[in-house]
């Protein structure tokens, strides 16, 4: 069995859109994809659609639309998934065992949300549909309150680390700036992140607006082919990797600092591609809170636990850094619509690796990791990206 390679993306720009709804969206970025990857809709096998919807569109039945959207795919089998805010993950990691087990050679992977249309208190209660209601559903500021929870416990444990949190904002606010997807597109600096004031509050616990991944629209495409449809077509991105591994669901049944599902899944897909850390030219990674991304930074093998603040610090990740993380801007200023995020980060990596990231672009760029996860590193997704052609 052989993964399939990715062969031409699109992406909209993420933000506050004019599009009314993930169909407009699909709209935009599907018959984009198509041109890019040299294919035209009647060579599509099979469409795997990540929406995490429940509750920001009255319209399901999302796997449906892209037909609507565009009317030549109306007749091709069409599936959609959901797994919080990895379900574009999970669309892609259902579109890879389609076109590996041989039941189609080319197959669309399409993440899409819209999210500004709802009001700001609504959208907290619908992301919290990611968390175990039965414990978790009275938090204070939704998801931002459960990861403020989890940032007070990182604190206690290993110290107030405030400003490292305040310096990956700042980080990512300045990559986003290079990149014309992102939905904010201004340096915001450190003194402005690690500072609270009018234009910074404090949302929840020791997080900061600052802190915090922003309410956005957005679609993304991804084009998978087989290796041998691959070979006639202008570029290729492989799969050296790929891995999956969940937690428990509820807060109250694991060490959340652990982030031990995330842990689990950086192992395995390092061990199945043979590589290291030190191999990846670059990491996309889940900042959907400035204390996520520092969480990774030890579950992916930078830091020891409680030290992942020394990888900010060292510069570790920046762009001039040892592992650049997040040259896209990450969530964090690229802009979070739930079910683009996963297939946006992979665009993000694969153009990298395809030497059309423009701006963003690093150059000599030659693998490149992947983390997507959903909820509080319940379900976690690693990918581990090679160019081929």
């Amino acid at each position: 069995m052989t993964d399939p390679m990715i062969v031409g993306w699109s992406h909209t720009r993420f933000g506050k859109s004019d599009a009314p709804d993930t169909e407009a969206l699909m709209a935009e970025a599907v018959p984009a994809a198509l041109d890019h990857a040299g294919i035209t809709a009647a060579d599509v096998d099979g469409i795997f659609t990540g929406v995490f919807n429940n509750g920001f569109s009255r319209q399901d039945f999302q796997a449906a639309l892209v037909g609507m959207a565009v009317p030549d795919l109306a007749h091709v089998p069409a599936t959609r998934f959901e797994n919080a805010c990895a379900t574009g993950s999970a669309a892609l990691h259902g579109a890879m065992d389609f076109i590996a087990a041989g039941r189609g050679r080319i197959a669309l992977v399409v993440g899409a949300e819209k999210m500004t249309a709802t009001p700001t208190a609504e959208v907290g209660d619908i992301l919290l549909g990611a968390s175990y209601r039965a414990e978790e559903a009275e938090v204070d500021a939704g998801f931002a309150g459960l990861f403020g929870q989890i940032a007070a416990g990182y604190f206690q444990r290993h110290g107030d680390r405030s400003e490292e949190l305040a310096m990956i904002a700042a980080k990512n606010h300045e990559n986003g700036m290079r990149n014309p997807y992102a939905h904010m597109q201004k340096d915001l600096g450190l003194a402005f992140c690690n500072t609270i004031s009018d234009r910074n509050p404090r949302v929840a616990g020791p997080l900061r607006r600052s802190d915090c991944s922003l309410i956005s629209d957005g679609a993304a495409v991804l084009v998978l082919v087989d290796a041998e449809t691959a070979a006639g077509l202008s570029r290729a991105i492989a799969f050296r990797a790929r891995a999956q591994a969940n937690d428990a669901l509820a807060l109250s049944r694991r060490d959340v600092l652990e982030f031990r599902g995330a842990r689990a899944a950086w192992a395995t897909a390092l061990a199945q591609a043979g590589v290291t850390l030190d191999d990846l030219s670059l990491v996309e990674t889940h900042d959907c809170f400035t204390i996520a991304e520092m969480l990774e930074y030890e579950a992916m093998g930078l830091a020891e636990p409680g030290q992942g603040h020394r990888v900010i610090r060292e510069g570790v990740t920046r762009r001039e850094g040892r592992l650049p993380v997040n040259l896209s801007g990450g969530l964090k200023s690229k802009g979070h619509p739930i079910g683009a995020t996963g297939v946006s980060q992979h665009v993000m990596a694969a153009m990298q690796l395809a030497g059309e990231a423009g701006e963003m672009q690093l150059p000599g760029a030659t693998m490149a990791g992947v983390f997507n996860m959903g909820g509080a590193a319940v379900t976690n997704y690693v990918s581990i990206l090679e160019r081929v052609r």
